[in-house]
């Protein structure tokens, strides 16, 4: 990344030497990056800014981490990484269902957070691929994915999902008869480089459920293979 192209990163934390320090991790990494401390301004930052990717803290003053999630996912599809100082592992999956990309818990390395960032951004959006040329559409029972247009309809509906959940669903929907373990999915979604709790892709997983099936317990469309990995199922 040169300064030219230089993308812009959102650091939301009320630990004002934290944020300075990711911060200035993110600016040697050629990030055009702003720092906010509570929740409100962060969430008016993201609105006016339009950055690539957000860094948030979920325990912030005047609106929590989950809500000024919760509200840019309204109007961006930008990639954010939730901050938690807490173990408890409700946080992070409460943080990933309201669209959150991925999460470290504190403390961390902010090179690794950089890392995280950097890989994510590697992460094709948009363009079709040849594989989306030849087949703009997979069709498994009601539930049509389309590739090119990054789209997901059930019957009638189209599905509001985030990009994370996207890349999932086109990774298992490309390759419809094979099973693919959490360190594949990792890897085509994430970035081989990808470090961290490869249980993130089951909480992912479990939102796409919510999302797409009649009955997420029992589900027609993303089928467990016990001690393998996921597949796609014919609805």
């Amino acid at each position: 990344m040169n300064d030219r192209m230089a993308a812009r990163a959102l650091v939301i934390d009320d630990e004002r030497a934290l944020a300075s320090i990711v911060a200035s991790y993110l600016r040697q990494a050629q990030f055009e990056t702003t720092e906010s401390h509570e929740g409100v301004e962060g969430l008016r930052l993201a609105r006016e800014l339009d950055p690539a990717v957000v860094v948030l803290d979920l325990g912030l003053p005047g609106m929590d981490g989950v809500e000024v999630c919760r509200q840019i996912r309204t109007f961006s599809d930008c990639y954010i990484i939730m901050l938690t100082a807490r173990v408890d592992e409700m946080d992070k999956v409460i943080g990933l269902s309201v669209g959150a990309d991925d999460y470290l818990t504190k403390p961390f390395s902010p090179r690794e957070l950089v890392a995280r960032v950097q890989a994510m951004l590697r992460r094709p959006r948009g363009g079709a691929s040849a594989l989306s040329v030849a087949n703009p559409t997979r069709r498994f029972g009601d539930l049509r994915i389309d590739p090119g247009g990054r789209e997901v309809w059930l019957g009638d509906e189209m599905v509001a999902v985030t990009r994370t959940e996207f890349d999932i669903l086109d990774a298992l929907s490309a390759n419809p008869n094979l099973v693919l373990s959490r360190r594949q999915i990792l890897d085509d979604v994430w970035g081989p480089g990808w470090i961290g709790d490869e249980h993130v892709v089951d909480v992912h997983v479990a939102n796409l459920r919510k999302k797409l099936e009649a009955i997420p317990s029992e589900p027609r469309y993303i089928l467990t293979v016990r001690g393998v990995g996921y597949r796609m199922g014919q609805g």
